[in-house]
């Protein structure tokens, strides 16, 4: 069996606004920065990272000459802006340079039987990025969801993008499983699940998915590249890297 080169699954991510960090706006572009160099230094995939940081993104990685990607979240954390909102923000992402997309699905929405509108926004979402030649992620907040929900929004992203795109574009659409900025009860996990994860896996497929939050250590990691994870979203990406254990929330 080939051995898995782990570098190439984890997106490395850095989401906290200043407010959320409890540190000044400089101190929070120092971070940002830390992780796009990290990011060049150890070869992984992607930074995920806050909109107002892709062009400061971008310049880095290209005076590097690296081949890191730049992702950004749109609609973060909630998910219930507009669907002429989240086109938006993806539009000005997509002029920075983006190389992906991450919406936050309008899960409340779902959960509310406004089904039509969620399937707007995957088609609308999806369409801006696949035109533009961007990977696209649709993140579905899966500790707001019950076992059932989880399966039937990754059905419905699965049914938008199958039945509107080529399906050489399908790869390229993922289910995505957290934002890692949801608040639970009861310390339920706010992200990635090995049982949420084979929830979403049997039912978006032909699509991608992509674990977030939640994935703690190397051990784990490699679990759910083998349930079939191509990408890992986390703060602490190093430290998997390394082979070290993480309690980062994210």
């Amino acid at each position: 069996m080939k051995k898995i080169r782990i570098q190439d699954y984890l997106d490395a991510t850095y989401l906290k606004t200043p407010e959320q960090a409890g540190i000044s706006k400089e101190d929070t572009k120092k971070n940002v920065q830390k992780l796009i160099q990290e990011c060049i230094d150890n070869g992984f995939v992607l930074a995920m990272i806050r909109p107002e940081f892709v062009k400061m993104a971008k310049e880095m990685i290209l005076k590097a000459d690296s081949d890191v990607l730049v992702g950004t979240v749109i609609g973060f954390h909630q998910g219930i802006a507009s669907v002429e909102e989240k086109l938006k923000e993806a539009q000005q992402a997509i002029e920075d340079a983006v190389d992906e997309l991450d919406y936050v699905i309008n899960y409340t929405a779902f959960k509310a039987g406004a089904i039509a509108l969620v399937k707007g926004e995957v088609l609308a979402g999806t369409k801006i990025g696949l035109d533009h030649g961007k990977k696209v992620k649709w993140i579905i907040e899966i500790a707001a969801l019950t076992d059932n929900q989880i399966a039937a929004i990754s059905r419905l992203i699965r049914d938008v993008v199958v039945s509107n795109f080529d399906k050489n574009q399908l790869a390229d659409v993922f289910v995505k499983s957290s934002t890692g900025f949801y608040k639970t009860t009861d310390g339920k996990p706010v992200g990635a699940t090995f049982k949420g994860m084979q929830i979403i896996k049997d039912n978006a497929g032909p699509l991608s998915i992509k674990a977030a939050g939640g994935v703690r250590n190397y051990k784990d990691a490699i679990k759910m590249i083998q349930l079939g994870v191509s990408r890992i979203g986390t703060s602490s990406a190093k430290k998997i890297a390394d082979g070290k254990d993480t309690d980062a929330g994210y």
